[in-house]
């Protein structure tokens, strides 16, 4: 019986604590999606994904269940959408090889992230990160996924599945989705730094979900601004673009009257805007940080939660590498 609700895979690298971009740009949207009758939420812990760039092993599993407790403090419900380690269910890896049939080296290593992860570890340059859009198009396409909420950054890759599905679709029949970006309200969440978007490997760029008022007044107080004084539009990029995207996010009433018009005057006043900008972000992590140090209190809880989620994953998966092995003459 064809499944009737549309699938939605989040799925994030096990490198760290999730960040306050990662939680406005995907996570929050995706714990909205709960309480639809529409959709069918997964949320993939990609500890597979965190193995194509340098790391360290204990790190590894020490991360791994922090971004568990980071979805669930945030609201995510066991019983309502599934949550899973992505090496524990095995079929990603099997279905990838497969995949790999029908996309070229030269298609993968023209890819600007591909380029740009080599520029940034030029001694690791291997297979795995060469191999990571395969891998991620197998991670959608497992669970027949139609949409995902990933930020623009990460278009190639879903590109690379969309053709990997008409492909498998055109030579042997199967019946894949062409997957869709899902844009949240905060898809796209800058960067303190003014330079890009929030992320865990620029140093300052970021507010964890864990920062107490003081560290997110003190990392708000660092965001590059101008003087204040002169008149004219909001610059497109730089710090104060950031500040404007934040304060719109979290002011959505009021950005227009507090900030909008005091810049355009030659008269806002920055570091009131950081305190306040601070003092929202902060209440709206508060109940989340509560929750998590309930959670941490009971790990087999957390225990439970992982393989409950891997075994709900672990059906949906098998059945569709099954179709997938008897379609390409495996079977």
């Amino acid at each position: 019986m064809a499944n009737s609700k549309k699938r939605v895979l989040s799925g994030i690298r096990a490198t760290g604590r999730l960040h306050l971009g990662n939680y406005l740009g995907m996570v929050k949207g995706m714990i909205g999606l709960q309480e639809s009758k529409e959709y069918e939420p997964f949320f993939m812990v990609a500890d597979l994904h965190a193995m194509t760039t340098p790391y360290d092993p204990e790190s590894l599993r020490r991360n791994v269940r922090e971004v568990v407790l980071d979805y669930l403090a945030a609201g995510l419900n066991p019983e309502k959408a599934s949550v899973f380690v992505q090496s524990l269910v095995r079929e990603h890896v099997e279905l990838a090889y497969l995949f790999s049939t029908v996309v070229s080296i030269a298609r993968l290593s023209h890819l600007p992230t591909y380029k740009e992860k080599v520029k940034q570890y030029p001694e690791n340059n291997t297979l795995a990160l060469l191999y990571y859009p395969v891998l991620m198009a197998s991670d959608i396409l497992l669970y027949k996924t139609q949409a995902l909420p990933v930020g623009d950054d990460q278009l190639p890759h879903l590109e690379i599945a969309r053709e990997i599905a008409k492909k498998m679709n055109e030579k042997y029949g199967t019946d894949f989705p062409e997957p869709q970006q899902m844009k949240t309200e905060g898809h796209y969440v800058p960067s303190l730094t003014g330079e890009g978007k929030m992320s865990k490997s620029v140093e300052g760029s970021y507010i964890n979900l864990t920062d107490s008022l003081e560290e997110i007044k003190r990392k708000l107080a660092k965001v590059p601004t101008d003087s204040g004084t002169q008149r004219g539009s909001i610059p497109e990029i730089g710090g104060v673009r950031s500040l404007y995207v934040f304060y719109k996010l979290y002011f959505p009433d009021d950005f227009e009257e507090l900030f909008e018009k005091p810049y355009k005057s030659g008269r806002i006043r920055y570091d009131t805007i950081k305190n306040s900008l601070a003092e929202r972000i902060y209440n709206e992590l508060v109940p989340i940080q509560e929750k998590r140090r309930v959670l941490e209190a009971k790990p087999e809880h957390v225990d439970k939660v992982l393989i409950d989620g891997a075994e709900k994953a672990r059906k949906i998966a098998q059945l569709t590498l099954e179709e997938v092995k008897e379609k390409m003459g495996l079977k």
